[in-house]
C-alpha cells in the first residue's frame, strides 16, 4: 500500500507533501509546530489539513497492520493462496479485509457447521455442481446420508444441511457481500416506527418515517439512534429483496435447468434473509452513525472554533452574574486583568424578591469598582435578572451596559477540579460567576478551563463515539490557542496544557516555577522549567509571549530559530538598534516589497513563507489575530418574548450552527431559530456555508410561538 499515494489523491495535496507531513509527525513535531513553522517543508499545509492527514494516517497504518494480521491467521489455518493475499493488499476498508477473512474465522456453532459435523460436505458439493442429470437423482443420493445416531434422520433433512453449508457459503463470499451492501446503500431506506411513549412528542416526526439511505441528513440518523436508545422508535433498513436476490441468483447459479436448482435456489433466499441482511444492515447502520457522528463533529468543531476565537473585550472591568432563584444570584467583580476584585450574592428573584436591597448592592459595586459590562449567564433565573439590571442601569448616572453570556459549562468548571485549585475559598456559584465574567473579557482563555463537550455549541455530542469527539475537540483548542499565543507570565496551566509541546505537566511546572521564582524575563527561560526539554521549547516557544523581555522578538509569533532573520532582515531594510528596542517598524512590508521577497529571503537564508510569517509578525508586535473580530453586542434595555411582533427587524448574534439551521440571540431570553431554507436566497446545503457561530447578522421575526416559547427568523428581508 502506498500510503502517501492515497493521502495525496485524498486530500488533495502532492505526494511529496504528503511524505514530508507524515516524517516530520513522526519526529514528533505536533500539527501547530509544523503547520506554523515548517511551511518550506510542507509547502504550507494548514492545521486543519494537517488534522486531516494525521487521522488518515492512523487509519491506514491500523489497516496495514490489520492485513498483516489476516494474513498470518489464514496463513497459521495453512490455507493462505497467492490470490488470497492479493486480495487482502487490494482491500481499501477494514471490512473488506474482515469479509475476506470471514470464511476463515473460527466460528461458534452454526447450522452449517453442525451439517458438516454431520457429514453433509460431500452432498452439498453435489448439489454445487449443477449436473443437467443426477443419477441416482439428488433424493435418493441424499438418502446415503441419512444417519440417525449423527441426527440426520431422513433425506430431507440431509438435503437441507446440505443447503445450511451452501448458504453459509454464499454469505462468506467477500465479493458478494460488497455488492450486496452497495445495493442497499444505493437502493435501501431507512424506515422508523413508533413503539413506545414520547411525552412530549420529540420525535413525533418519526413515528411513521422513511427515507432513502444515501438521502438521510446526519442530524436525522443521530435523532433516529436516540429515539431507539430511549425505547422510541424502531428502525430498520428496508429493500426490495427481489433486488438483492437476483444478484445473488446471477452470481450464484450456473445451470437454471438443473435438478439442483431448487436447492441452490433455497439456499440462497436463506443464506440472504437469515445469513447476509441482518448483518448487512447493521454494518449500514454503523456506517450511518459513523458518517453522521464525522458530519456532527465537524460541525461541533468548526462552531467551536468560532467560539474560541470571539473577539476578547479586553481593559474592561466586568461584574459576573450567575442568576439562580432560591439560592441568589452571585456576583464577582473581575478587574481590567482578569483579578477577582469582589464578590456577593443578592436576592431579586422569586421567592426572596429583594429587589431594593439587591440594587444598592449592585449600584455600590459599579460605582466602587468603575464596572463597565455586567455578563449575565443565560441560564435559569436569566429573563428576571436580565430585567432587574436593566431597571438598576436605568437608576444610575452611568455608561455601564450588559450583555447575555452562555454559561454552558460554567457549572462543570465551578465545581471542576480545576476551579477547585484556582478558587480555593470559593464555592460552586461563585466560581461560576468568575468564569462568567472572564468569558467575556477572554473566551479563550476562560473557555479552555472547561471539556469542550460542555461548552453548547454541538448537536447531539452525547451521541457521538467519545474518544472520537474529544480527540478532535482537543485538536480545535489546540489550533486555536497556538494560532493566538499565550503571555508566558499570565496564562493559567489549563491554557498552558494546549500549547504545542507542553502538557499539563509541565504547564503546572510552568505556573509554579512562575509563582517561586516570579515573571519570566524573557522567552528562552521557561527551559529552566522542569519537563520542558530541547524538544518541546522547539515546539512551544513561537507561541509563548513575554511582552516585558529586553528582546523584542520575544513579544512575537517569530520563532527564536528565526531571530537572526528577522533582525537580518530589519538592517537589510535600514532599521536601527533603537527601532529594534521600540518595536515600531513603519512599512517594513512597503520596503520588503521594494526590495523583493524572493532576494530578501535568498539573501537570508530561509523561505519565501517564513519570510512572509516574520514581516507579518514585525508589522505588528504583540497583536492580538481575534482583535480585528466584531466585538460582543451590549446591551441597556430588555426585550421580552412578547413584545416580538412578525416582520420586526433585529440585529443579533449567531449562538450555535446546526444541521438544520442557526440560533440566534435577538436580545431575548430564547433564542430564534433561523431554519436552513431561511438563511438565503440561493440554495445551500448547509447553514455552515453562510454563518458562524458569533457572527452579527439581521434577521426579521417570522413566527412567535409563546406557549411554546419558539421564535421563527427568517434572514431573507
Amino acid at each position: 500500500m502506498d500510503i502517501y499515494a492515497i493521502l495525496s489523491k485524498e486530500l488533495g495535496i502532492k505526494e511529496s507533501q504528503a511524505e514530508s507531513a507524515v516524517k516530520l509527525l513522526d519526529e514528533g513535531n505536533t500539527v501547530p509546530f509544523i503547520a506554523r513553522y515548517r511551511k518550506e517543508v510542507t509547502g504550507g499545509l494548514d492545521d486543519g489539513v494537517l488534522r486531516s492527514l494525521t487521522e488518515r494516517l492512523t487509519y491506514l497504518r491500523n489497516l496495514d497492520a490489520r492485513r498483516g494480521e489476516v494474513k498470518a491467521l489464514i496463513e497459521a489455518r495453512g490455507k493462505l493462496t497467492e490470490e488470497i493475499s492479493d486480495a487482502i493488499d487490494a482491500a481499501s476498508t477494514m471490512t473488506e479485509v474482515d469479509d475476506i477473512y470471514r470464511p476463515f474465522r473460527p466460528k461458534r456453532k452454526t447450522r452449517a457447521s453442525v451439517a458438516k459435523e454431520r457429514g453433509l460436505e460431500e452432498l452439498a458439493q453435489l448439489i454445487k455442481e449443477e449436473r443437467d442429470e443426477y443419477e441416482p437423482p439428488l433424493y435418493e443420493a441424499a438418502l446415503h446420508f441419512v444417519d440417525e445416531e449423527k441426527g440426520v434422520p431422513d433425506a430431507k433433512a440431509a438435503l437441507g444441511g446440505a443447503c445450511d453449508i451452501i448458504a453459509e457459503e454464499v454469505s462468506d463470499n467477500a465479493d458478494y457481500r460488497r455488492e450486496i451492501r452497495a445495493l442497499t446503500s444505493e437502493f435501501g431506506r431507512l424506515v422508523t416506527k413508533k413503539i413506545g411513549e414520547d411525552a412530549d412528542g420529540v420525535y413525533e416526526q418519526y413515528y411513521e418515517y422513511g427515507e432513502s439511505i444515501k438521502t438521510l441528513p446526519p442530524h436525522r440518523v443521530l435523532a433516529i439512534n436516540r429515539g431507539e436508545k430511549e425505547k422510541v422508535l424502531k428502525a430498520d433498513v428496508e429493500i426490495k429483496s427481489d433486488l438483492i436476490l437476483n444478484y445473488l441468483f446471477s452470481a450464484v447459479v450456473k445451470n437454471y435447468k438443473s435438478p439442483a436448482f431448487k436447492y441452490i435456489a433455497a439456499a440462497i433466499c436463506d443464506s440472504y434473509e437469515r445469513l447476509i441482511a441482518p448483518s448487512v444492515e447493521r454494518e449500514i447502520r454503523n456506517d450511518l452513525f459513523d458518517a453522521a457522528s464525522e458530519s456532527a463533529i465537524k460541525l461541533f468543531s468548526d462552531n467551536l472554533k468560532h467560539l474560541l476565537m470571539g473577539a476578547p473585550l479586553k481593559g474592561k472591568t466586568v461584574m459576573g452574574y450567575d442568576p439562580g432563584y432560591r439560592t441568589g444570584c452571585k456576583l464577582a467583580v473581575v478587574d481590567r486583568t482578569g483579578a477577582v476584585a469582589d464578590t456577593a450574592v443578592i436576592y431579586p428573584t422569586k421567592p426572596h424578591e429583594k429587589i431594593a436591597e439587591s440594587k444598592r448592592t449592585v449600584k455600590g459595586l459599579i460605582s466602587k469598582y468603575g464596572v463597565d459590562v455586567i455578563a449575565i449567564g443565560n441560564g435559569t433565573a436569566s429573563g428576571e435578572s436580565e430585567m432587574f439590571i436593566a431597571e438598576t442601569l436605568k437608576e444610575i448616572d452611568s455608561d455601564t451596559k450588559y450583555t447575555i453570556v452562555s454559561e454552558a459549562g460554567a457549572s462543570v468548571y465551578s465545581a471542576s477540579k480545576a476551579g477547585a485549585e484556582e478558587f480555593p475559598d470559593f464555592d460552586v456559584t461563585q466560581r461560576s460567576a468568575v468564569s462568567i465574567a472572564r468569558r467575556l473579557q477572554d473566551p479563550l482563555a476562560e473557555l479552555v478551563k472547561i471539556d469542550p463537550k460542555s461548552i453548547g455549541v454541538g448537536q447531539y455530542q452525547h451521541d457521538m463515539k467519545e474518544s472520537r469527539l474529544d480527540e478532535a475537540l482537543t485538536g480545535v483548542v489546540e489550533d486555536c490557542v497556538n494560532s493566538v499565543g499565550v503571555d508566558l507570565n499570565t496564562a493559567s496551566y489549563s491554557l498552558l496544557s494546549y500549547i504545542s509541546g507542553i502538557n499539563i505537566t509541565s504547564a503546572k511546572n510552568i505556573v509554579k516555577y512562575r509563582e517561586e521564582n516570579g515573571e519570566f524575563k524573557k522567552r528562552d527561560d521557561v527551559k529552566k522549567v522542569p519537563r520542558v526539554g530541547a524538544k518541546a521549547y522547539e515546539q512551544c516557544a513561537g507561541f509563548l509571549r513575554v511582552p516585558g523581555s529586553p528582546e523584542i522578538l520575544d513579544n512575537t509569533g517569530v520563532h527564536p530559530e528565526s531571530y537572526a532573520a528577522a533582525k537580518a532582515l530589519l538592517r537589510l531594510l535600514g532599521y536601527t538598534e533603537t527601532d529594534l528596542k521600540s518595536g515600531k517598524f513603519g512599512k517594513i512590508r512597503e520596503k520588503a516589497n521594494a526590495e523583493g521577497i524572493e532576494k530578501l529571503a535568498e539573501e537570508l537564508g530561509c523561505g519565501e513563507m517564513t519570510l512572509a510569517d516574520i514581516i507579518a509578525e514585525l508589522e505588528k508586535p504583540g497583536r492580538d489575530v481575534r482583535d480585528s473580530l466584531p466585538k460582543p453586542r451590549l446591551r441597556d434595555r430588555v426585550l421580552d418574548i412578547s413584545d416580538l411582533k412578525e416582520d420586526m427587524q433585529l440585529t443579533g448574534t449567531v449562538r450555535n450552527v446546526t444541521d438544520f439551521g442557526a440560533f440566534v440571540d435577538i436580545g431575548v431570553h430564547q433564542d430564534g431559530l433561523v431554519h436552513i431554507s431561511e438563511i438565503s436566497d440561493k440554495y445551500i446545503k448547509h447553514p455552515s456555508e453562510v454563518l458562524s457561530v458569533g457572527d452579527i447578522v439581521t434577521v426579521k421575526v417570522k413566527s412567535v410561538d409563546l406557549k411554546k416559547k419558539r421564535i421563527g427568523l427568517t434572514m431573507k428581508l
